[in-house]
């Protein structure tokens, strides 16, 4: 690594040895918001003291003997289980949790229709297990919706965790689909009712952004807040989230002070605009593949160079489109459109630098584009096309679809959240047993969709940085919770 860093602002060229007129198109984004914000947290702002260390050790034990302590069949289980999901701290406790969710599906059936008239309880139990992969029945909610298509429920709490819970479903699942419809109706209007704060928070959350779509870090500093308002919190369990949470700030904090340093010692002597891109990208697969090789897992590296070179390729072809003024077709585009929305060389190279479960299989599969990594790519296309269309420079699949189908924008629209809700249906599926990759795999695929979800959902908050990402990354990334 280079000794010589600033912060990965913009650069010009002085090079004069090229002499190469480019006519760009350009669209003007606001310029990062943070400017060397994150290379002040440098290893003595971000050291994790020997105090916090031990007392997230002691901590975490007594978190564990209160799962050991409560019984496997109790809804009590259950609600800790989903506390310590939120409250973004299951990972201490995966083996534990698993193996209580094992017992909780072996009696799913029976203890499902002991709990018949208890709506809440019952939308938990589908959720946590669907969650984990049990390909579990949503037939236990058929007694929820009457002839009329009314919903024979009127508690909040119920609601809301039958909102959660129909958030997992699948494909031909028509009860979840009703049950979605319905309970966020029925939670909308209750916001203009009476009830407790914490209730009203978690509602508000909820509609804004349900669990299956949250990622993990920013919906546990939300939870955390929810958590303590609730009277009914375990303490033990509440200090344990905020310390871990703290903790693995720091954590972040530290990564991004090294990502934000960048190598400057060759700026002056970088060509025009294509090459500096290129350089840039063998500086990164250089480093890369150092790194790898040190491991004796090189051969991942081949696997990510191949998708940027399908992703830039992509590029090209759709420069080709633009400057011939050529609109294709819905499928023509969308071929196209789901390498070139980067998600399948995202999520490919996400997976280089993991740990030992990876195998050359597993990114044999990746590559071949299974169903769960086009269903995330549609997610991700037609998301950042509906909030990009009249802003990019460029035919989206928007402009497609209006000219092939004689439509307006908003019928469009209608037509993509279809297909968008379709896929995050797809994604469902795809993660339940019997599994086609191991769920570190497809975790990752998720949560890339969970954050194409978070930036695309109503604005293009990736091309603002001014807006709500600004808040939201100060929320995980800046701000520590106070005890």
């Amino acid at each position: 690594m280079a000794n010589t860093y600033a912060s990965a602002a913009p650069i010009s060229t002085n090079n004069t040895n090229v002499d190469v007129h480019v006519s760009r198109r350009s669209v003007t984004y606001h310029p990062s918001v943070w400017k060397d914000h994150f290379l002040a947290y440098t290893n003595d702002v971000t050291e994790i003291s020997a105090t916090d260390k031990e007392l997230l050790q002691k901590k975490k034990v007594e978190v564990k003997k209160l799962l050991a302590q409560t019984p496997d069949d109790s809804t009590l289980k259950m609600e800790l289980i989903n506390a310590i999901q939120r409250l973004g701290v299951a990972y201490h406790f995966a083996k534990e949790i698993e193996d209580s969710l094992g017992k909780i599906h072996q009696n799913y059936e029976t203890q499902s229709s002991e709990d018949k008239d208890n709506v809440g309880v019952l939308a938990l139990r589908f959720r946590l297990l669907r969650q984990h992969g049990y390909r579990v029945s949503c037939d236990v909610f058929n007694g929820l919706v009457d002839k009329e298509g009314n919903l024979l429920i009127d508690d909040v709490e119920g609601m809301l965790s039958l909102y959660e819970a129909s958030n997992y479903g699948i494909n031909g699942e028509d009860i979840l689909d009703k049950a979605l419809e319905l309970s966020s109706s029925h939670l909308r209007n209750s916001l203009h009712k009476s009830m407790s704060t914490s209730l009203s928070n978690r509602v508000k959350e909820a509609l804004e952004m349900p669990i299956s779509k949250s990622l993990i870090r920013l919906g546990a500093k939300k939870f955390i807040s929810m958590y303590q308002q609730d009277e009914s919190h375990n303490q033990t369990l509440l200090n344990f989230a905020k310390l871990d949470f703290n903790i693995v700030q720091k954590i972040h904090q530290r990564e991004l002070h090294h990502i934000t340093r960048w190598d400057i010692r060759t700026a002056a002597d970088l060509p025009p605009y294509m090459r500096i891109c290129y350089e840039a990208l063998l500086g990164v697969y250089s480093e890369m593949e150092d790194e790898m090789s040190k491991r004796g897992q090189s051969y991942r590296l081949q696997y990510a160079k191949k998708e940027m070179i399908k992703l830039t390729g992509a590029y090209m072809k759709e420069a080709e489109w633009c400057y011939n003024k050529h609109v294709p077709t819905m499928d023509e585009y969308m071929k196209l459109a789901l390498v070139s929305g980067a998600y399948m060389m995202l999520s490919t190279t996400s997976l280089v630098g993991m740990g030992d479960p990876i195998t050359q299989d597993d990114l044999d599969w990746i590559t071949a584009e299974p169903p769960i990594v086009q269903a995330a790519s549609v997610i991700c296309r037609l998301m950042d096309d509906m909030v990009g269309h009249g802003i990019e420079q460029k035919t989206t699949s928007v402009d497609c679809f209006m000219k092939e189908k004689g439509c307006t924008k908003m019928e469009a629209f209608d037509e993509f959240w279809k297909r968008v809700n379709k896929a995050w249906k797809d994604m469902n599926e795809e993660c339940l047993e019997p599994r086609v990759a191991s769920v570190h795999i497809l975790e990752r695929i998720v949560h890339l969709a969970q954050v194409i979800n978070l930036l695309y959902v109503g604005e293009d908050s990736y091309g603002n940085p001014k807006g709500k990402t600004k808040e939201l990354l100060k929320l995980v990334l800046v701000e520590p919770v106070h005890f």
